[in-house]
């Protein structure tokens, strides 16, 4: 078992989603850095896709109530082992009654701590991520939660730490192919014009951005578009002229016409982009 005893802005348990309920109305969810939780599963043992805790931000004290195996990866939070400062994406080793602390990261928006074995809440529908948009999925964690800790793997060939560059604290810049919806603004060049910012009311649904500099996206099609399927790193344009890029709780359908999309290696970085930090979208041809 690890015991929270303190939770920092929001917490959550995700794995790598729920695929293949779409035709239900239930979207995949999962972790929004999908790399950083591969990358903690992998150091300690697991399979890539086992349960491991996202943290928002920083903040979050777990005490082990047995010996464990962790890591923490993604954003650049400051962690310790009972105040004594550990490394950034390495194998950390916590005996009974030890404490992890994660303060406020310094870049990067969310953390990943997996522990070896994962954690082993019951699933719903195949996944133990939380849906912040539906509801599904564990609760979000809070002070006094136990968290239990599934079998360990048995094959394992632990390494000391991974040399990853921490997310970045500067230009985002991402790939975008254009469309489905382009062609219902007036200039869909202008998204590739100068750099947005990402608001403060950004969420794990979606990324929403404020124009930094040059023009706005204007709608060409006053009258409105019937609901039709959203992929993860859609770019969807409401009235506001505002782009939301949808991040891992999208949901599966809307009528906002979609600008373009993220390429899918690109949305990690979208995912980890903080409030006020800047994003430019790069123009790509669709894949072939």
């Amino acid at each position: 078992m690890i015991r929270v005893e303190r939770v920092g802005p929001l917490a959550t348990v995700q794995d790598l989603g729920r695929p293949g309920w779409f035709d239900s109305g239930v979207g995949a969810a999962g972790a929004a850095d999908r790399a950083s939780l591969r990358l903690a599963n992998r150091l300690v043992g697991n399979a890539e896709g086992a349960a491991a805790i996202e943290v928002l931000l920083g903040g979050v004290e777990l005490l082990a109530e047995r010996h464990l195996t962790l890591a923490v990866t993604g954003a650049a939070a400051p962690a310790t082992i009972d105040g004594r400062p550990v490394g950034a994406a390495s194998v950390l080793e916590l005996e009974e009654g030890q404490r992890l602390r994660l303060g406020y990261a310094m870049s990067g928006l969310r953390a990943y701590v997996a522990v070896r074995g994962g954690i082993d809440l019951p699933p719903v529908l195949g996944s133990r991520s939380r849906d912040t948009l539906s509801g599904i999925g564990p609760e979000p964690l809070c002070a006094g939660d136990l968290l239990p800790i599934g079998k360990p793997p048995r094959a394992y060939s632990p390494i000391d730490v991974a040399p990853v560059a921490p997310p970045a604290d500067g230009l985002v810049t991402v790939d975008v192919v254009p469309g489905p919806r382009d062609d219902w603004f007036t200039d869909a060049a202008a998204l590739f014009e100068g750099d947005w910012t990402v608001s403060q009311d950004t969420d794990r649904i979606g990324a929403r951005l404020d124009r930094r500099s040059g023009p706005a996206l204007r709608r060409r099609v006053a009258s409105e578009l019937p609901t039709e399927g959203m992929a993860l790193g859609s770019i969807q344009v409401p009235p506001s002229g505002r782009p939301v890029v949808f991040l891992a709780d999208h949901p599966i359908t809307g009528g906002y016409p979609v600008i373009g999309v993220v390429v899918d290696a690109d949305v990690d970085a979208v995912a980890q982009a903080r409030p006020g930090q800047a994003v430019r979208f790069r123009r790509v041809g669709p894949p072939a």
